[in-house]
């Protein structure tokens, strides 16, 4: 009797042993350790344009967002600024965007238009940001379409 009493008591000492070398070592464990990373940098990828523009004419701007990481909880939007000359910006069949204002973007490939309203050059900043903070920039300039440049 005596033996399987101290057998009992040696094995409850082990499972003691082991479940408090366990709690030690996820004790040990850092919170930034088991952290997920949320915040991918990424780059913006935009077809080539053309140079110059009509007044009324509208040129698409094909552009991709290319993530250098995946995270599912990233979200995407756009703005942009027109420093010269006059022009409306939508994405796809949209209404125009209002110069500064923010627009989410729901697919990391889109198409833009933007629509001449102006007979001189032309000049305006797309920004693409995400949640994280991230951003990128890219300028468009466009010059007015004369009958020398055809």
């Amino acid at each position: 009797m005596k033996n399987i009493v101290n057998n009992k008591i040696g094995m409850l000492f082990k499972l003691f042993i082991m479940v408090v070398m366990v709690g030690l070592h996820v004790q040990s464990c850092e919170k930034d350790d088991l952290e997920i990373q949320q915040n991918f940098p990424f780059e913006l990828e935009v077809m080539p344009v053309q140079k110059y523009v009509s007044k009324g004419e509208t040129v698409e701007i094909r552009c991709r967002i290319i993530p250098n990481g995946n995270y599912t909880g990233t979200t995407y939007s756009i703005r942009y600024f027109q420093s010269e000359g006059q022009g409306s910006l939508r994405l796809f069949n949209d209404p125009s965007f209002v110069p500064n204002d923010f627009y989410p973007l729901t697919e990391k490939e889109f198409r833009l238009y933007y629509t001449s309203e102006s007979t001189v050059s032309q000049s305006f900043d797309i920004w693409i940001a995400d949640n994280a903070g991230n951003r990128q920039k890219i300028n468009f300039q466009f010059n007015p379409q004369s009958t020398g440049n055809l």
